[in-house]
């Protein structure tokens, strides 16, 4: 039985005192677009007044909201379609509600699936163990199968057909630029569409959905993408859903919100903030009564051509409700939609004839027949692109090195970057970043840029840069690899991994990931594979640390501390007796555990930690370059001591306050002339300063609000720690 054919009993199981309509009493229904969106996001937020925590009430809500009609002992899987038939647990529709997720990597149990992924979120939603936040609202947290859910992982959401599973359709995502996305299934896609629409509402900027799914913003309003307005109309509303949303309004139940999704109430509200094709008005209040189309758009003219664009502008249509937008067909091809009477048509080809109508439509879709066609020609480009400018350079090495710049400008778009070395172009790139090899030690190189576009033109070449390749011994240091391994088993999920940078220069994380081999036996679990640029951080300094936790930990220090925070699956749901692997590009670069070793715990309930002598990563696990320390030992993640060394220490008494900084000045405490060099989480060095013991203040003024990373360095010492400015 599907989940469409779900008996009406499974709404009146609930205490049922309002009606959908009732609820929205306060809320002007006749507004459309933006402004309706506001009014509803007003209303779900200030009715949410019952914030519940992660750990309970979420699973006992879950237990009532998403009970089996069938079997009240059972609840319903999102994701899943098979009603225990075949061999394959995963597909489930259905499981014993006593079998919830314990954390033990336990097959057969069912977990709390975020469908807006907490880490698609920024920042990343929170809300775990007993604490509340958007991680633990309920209206976007189902039942899934553990290892469906964990298949599910954090891909984005992508159109498809059929049974739940990863979809043909790609992005640049945690598997690189071909990742493929996550299809719900034909039953869910509708549920999905609604709960993303919802938590835009709620959380507004946190909950994009260009953040959560793959599809086009080109027709839609506001951030939405065509893939849930499409997805909303195909699946309509279930009474499973229905239910849910009825449950969740009444506070005097124990577990609900005191809010509803206003796009299950009626999946119409979607149709009339975002445009699109129409959803079922259940309410009847839009499209019941209006059949009048607007009229034609009149006066359709062009002008202000430039090799890229055409200014259009005409009459506008009237209509016995109102007009709510303009579609602008290009070549007989859908392009573009405005709510005004005029547009830029831009990323259009110099020198090229284009052909152009207009059609309007109302509230509810009604639409004009397209307007007369006209024809405007865009101007031929012989304007070159601005010189590329603000030119750097990053990991020196002994053979190379990166080079960086700021993207010039064009009248209509550059195409591509042309590096010249010695005068010499020796390469071509579309991105603002390159990396030079083959190139001799100890040897300074002029470097030059220039922007060209699509017509050819191009910019000068940019001032050239000097930069010269260090001796090629660096300090003998040439890779990332583990620092500490934390396994409480006894708190949990509270799991997290660090890795370390003592190279001399600064490291793309770019083709760096995480992956585990399940209870030591069989192949690494490269469908679960974590990439370390998934998350907003993409590069790590000399001497920096980079921290992933599990995403259901509770430990503060973690929490803090982290620079990516994971959904609580694979790699980082390991328990002891699962190797964990680094991977540079797909090949090994370090490994805690020993792989084929079996399903023995290794380090269970227990933290390691690289000892300071180690600077190597190494394939094979040697328990004698790890200091194993007890269970629930969190104090030293973030940081990483390197005694390799022989110097004097020179932060022996350093401190940097205030963190976090409300102000425009941070202070330092230092034995030694000191250089401060402050970084971006992108790599990018944005502020460098000298400080003394009596002059010991930098100024931030000219730096946003954001996450930093601050290295000190006194003479070839340095340390590494975050700065956070509010």
């Amino acid at each position: 039985m599907i989940k469409k054919g779900l008996l009406l009993i499974f709404i009146t199981s609930f205490s049922i005192s309002f009606s959908q309509e009732s609820y929205y009493d306060d809320v002007d229904l006749t507004l459309h677009g933006v402004t309706l969106k506001e009014a509803l996001a007003s209303k779900i937020i200030e009715t949410h007044t019952n914030i519940l925590p992660y750990t309970p009430g979420v699973w006992e809500a879950s237990k009532i909201t998403d009970i089996n009609p069938e079997n009240s002992d059972e609840v319903i899987l999102i994701y899943g379609w098979e009603n225990g038939v075949d061999q394959d647990i995963t597909n489930d529709r259905s499981r014993d509600n006593r079998l919830q997720d314990s954390g033990n990597g336990d097959s057969f149990v069912w977990n709390r699936e975020h469908v807006f992924s907490k880490s698609l979120a920024n920042p990343v939603l929170i809300g775990v163990g007993s604490s509340r936040g958007p991680g633990s609202d309920a209206h976007n947290l189902r039942p899934a199968d553990r290892t469906r859910n964990s298949t599910r992982n954090n891909f984005k959401f992508a159109s498809g057909q059929g049974n739940s599973d990863r979809s043909s359709v790609t992005y640049v995502g945690p598997q690189g630029p071909e990742t493929r996305g996550w299809y719900p299934g034909d039953e869910w896609k509708g549920d999905v569409a609604r709960m993303m629409m919802y938590m835009y509402l709620r959380y507004g900027e946190q909950c994009l959905p260009t953040a959560v799914g793959v599809g086009s913003r080109q027709f839609t309003a506001d951030d939405m993408i065509d893939l849930f307005l499409q997805w909303n109309v195909e699946d309509p509303v279930s009474e499973f859903e229905k239910g849910r949303n009825t449950y969740h309004e009444n506070t005097t139940n124990t577990y609900a919100q005191g809010n509803r999704n206003p796009f299950i109430d009626n999946p119409y509200l979607a149709t009339r903030i975002w445009g699109g094709e129409s959803a079922e008005d259940v309410w009847g209040n839009y499209t019941s009564s209006d059949t009048e189309a607007p009229s034609t758009p009149s006066n359709v003219s062009a002008g202000n051509q430039s090799p890229s664009t055409i200014d259009i502008t005409w009459t506008a249509s009237t209509d016995n409700i109102g007009v709510t937008q303009y579609r602008i067909y290009i070549d007989a091809v859908l392009t573009a939609q405005t709510a005004e009477v005029n547009f830029k048509i831009t990323n259009l080809q110099p020198g090229t004839s284009y052909n152009i109508q207009i059609e309007a439509r109302d509230l509810i879709n009604n639409k004009s027949e397209k307007s007369n066609l006209i024809t405007a020609t865009t101007t031929s480009d012989t304007t070159a692109p601005s010189v590329p400018t603000n030119i750097t350079a990053s990991n020196i090495s002994g053979t190379g090195f990166k080079m960086n710049w700021d993207a010039a400008s064009d009248d209509t778009a550059v195409s591509v970057y042309n590096i010249f070395v010695n005068s010499i172009q020796t390469a071509t790139t579309s991105e603002l970043s390159y990396t030079i090899t083959g190139l001799a030690p100890s040897t300074t190189y002029q470097i030059a840029i220039s922007a060209e576009d699509a017509a050819t033109n191009e910019s000068a070449q940019s001032n050239a840069v000097a930069i010269t390749t260090t001796n090629g011994g660096s300090n003998g240091i040439d890779e990332l690899f583990i620092s500490e391994y934390v396994e409480p088993k006894s708190l949990g999920h509270n799991k997290a991994l660090e890795i370390v940078n003592l190279t001399s220069g600064i490291i793309n994380l770019a083709g760096y990931s995480i992956m585990r081999q399940p209870n030591g036996s069989g192949d690494w679990d490269r469908s679960n594979e974590l990439f370390l640029d998934s998350g907003s951080t993409k590069s790590l300094i000399a001497g920096d640390v980079f921290v992933i936790i599990n995403g259901a930990s509770t430990v503060q220090a973690l929490i803090e501390n982290a620079d990516l925070i994971h959904e609580n699956s694979s790699p980082m749901s390991f328990n002891g007796n699962d190797p964990v692997g680094l991977f540079k590009n797909g090949d090994l670069l370090d490994i805690i555990g020993d792989f084929d070793g079996g399903s023995q715990f290794f380090a269970q309930d227990m933290t390691l930690r690289r000892k300071g002598t180690i600077s190597k990563a190494n394939t094979r696990f040697d328990t004698s370059e790890w200091d194993i320390l007890a269970s629930n030992t969190f104090d030293g993640i973030g940081s990483h001591t390197s005694t390799l060394s022989s110097k004097k220490d020179s932060f022996q008494v350093f401190k940097m306050f205030p963190n976090p900084v409300y102000g425009d000045q941070v202070n330092f405490i230092v034995n030694d002339a000191t250089t401060i060099n402050i970084y971006n989480v992108l790599g990018k060095l944005v502020s460098t300063s000298k400080i003394t013991k009596n002059s010991n203040v930098v100024n931030i003024s000219t730096l946003t609000s954001g996450i930093y990373l601050v290295k000190i360095q006194s003479e070839k010492q340095y340390i590494a720690k975050k700065l956070i400015k509010n």
